[in-house]
């Protein structure tokens, strides 16, 4: 063993995992990588799905996971994204033929199968899920963790950016150098037991260009590669179509009604629908309608202005503290994330019954969407915790 330990890799075949894996054997680390196989593989268009939404079969595996004709010297095809499919594979075992580190392709369908269920049934019930926050804590800091204990290795790496820092002698999440590349939001859920085994060799790193200036140097195929855009298992996008394959119940004609409850048009599942929604909605006004309100119960979707979206706080559920949790009742000021690509806003934070959080911005904020992560960081940008939006607090 090197001076530094054992560190499992998840490599997705992308050019930050790559170079993740390269920086750490720099760096001394004794890497192993490993590819999560999903059930993913390559369609004849050239794009990438997942077995089990789409109702396709997963080619047959060899010993180590890869399809049986899935050879270093095989032709290969630029994917529309980078995440589970049998190309990404074959750029990862490349990459790591090439770093001169061991490899493995671990059969994961089974977990993955659990988190695309939770997809599907989180819009059935009106709620926009975020599976890539359920795939980093089960399964890349969850299941890679428990298999970095079967091979003795200390850590657990990927290529996120994100980094993580000491405070007061204990690791913490943190946001990455490159702002807005930083990608801690979907790592809310890692146990904080298990921050100090976790590594983010890129999040240092002040810029992507600076990522692929490295995987070029090194001679990486996947130096070019471009960034994965999509949901792995939502084929062009459309979740639709994955919901209504898992959960046909969902397609379940109603009435789309404005907030005065004016009947506006008719919809074919409430399930088709996210909060803050603007396109497709199947009506036409006067001027921009939102989608404000999801209820499954009554069966009907809620219209309104950009305005109606606007709320003063949420009720959080589920919260992973990442510092000691408030007592009930206390009270905090923190920075808070309603989505990954949103602004932090200034907030107050409030414990409350059977741990729920309530949170309290001081600006209202547009379209808090239940289902969703709500993150909570400190003014350095230092994560307290996080937990899911139940619901918006007018």
């Amino acid at each position: 063993m090197s001076r530094n330990g054992k560190v499992i890799v998840a490599m997705s075949g992308g050019v930050d995992s790559s170079v993740a894996a390269a920086l750490l054997k720099e760096q001394g680390y004794e890497c192993i990588g490993v590819f999560m196989r999903v059930g993913a593989h390559p369609t004849d268009a050239g794009t990438a799905s997942c077995s089990r939404p789409t109702g396709c079969s997963p080619a047959a595996p060899d010993v180590d996971g890869l399809p049986r004709d899935a050879t270093a010297a095989a032709p290969r095809r630029r994917l529309k994204h980078g995440c589970c499919s049998a190309d990404d594979a074959l750029d990862a075992r490349a990459v790591a033929g090439r770093l001169g580190i061991p490899f493995y392709a671990l059969n994961f369908e089974a977990d993955f199968d659990r988190i695309i269920a939770y997809f599907a049934d989180e819009y059935a019930r009106g709620r926009t899920p975020n599976p890539c926050v359920q795939c980093n804590s089960r399964l890349k800091f969850g299941r890679l963790l428990r298999y970095a204990d079967a091979l003795e290795a200390s850590y657990v790496a990927t290529g996120h950016y994100a980094r993580i820092v000491w405070r007061a002698g204990q690791p913490r999440l943190a946001r990455a150098a490159h702002a807005a590349k930083d990608q801690s939001y979907v790592l809310f859920g890692i146990r904080r037991a298990d921050l100090g085994r976790c590594l983010f060799p890129i999040g240092e790193l002040a810029d992507k260009t600076v990522v692929r200036r490295i995987a070029a140097e090194l001679g990486l195929r996947v130096h070019d590669k471009p960034d994965s855009q999509e949901i792995c298992f939502v084929p062009g996008g459309d979740h639709t179509a994955v919901v209504r394959a898992r959960r046909p119940d969902t397609r379940r004609p109603g009435e789309i009604r404005a907030l005065d409850g004016r009947v506006l048009g008719r919809h074919d599942g409430v399930a088709g629908f996210t909060i803050g929604q603007r396109r497709g909605l199947g009506v036409a006004a006067g001027a921009p309608l939102y989608v404000t309100r999801l209820d499954v119960l009554s069966n009907t979707v809620t219209l309104g202005p950009r305005a109606a979206l606007l709320a003063r706080g949420l009720i959080a559920e589920d919260v992973n503290w990442h510092v000691d949790a408030l007592p009930e009742g206390a009270v905090m000021r923190a920075e808070v994330k309603i989505r990954h690509m949103h602004a932090a806003a200034a907030a107050e934070l409030q414990r409350v019954d059977r741990g729920r959080v309530v949170v309290r911005f001081d600006v209202p904020q547009s379209a808090v969407t239940p289902g969703q992560a709500a993150v909570f960081y400190d003014t350095e940008g230092v994560v307290i915790g996080g937990g899911w939006i139940a619901e918006a607090v007018a």
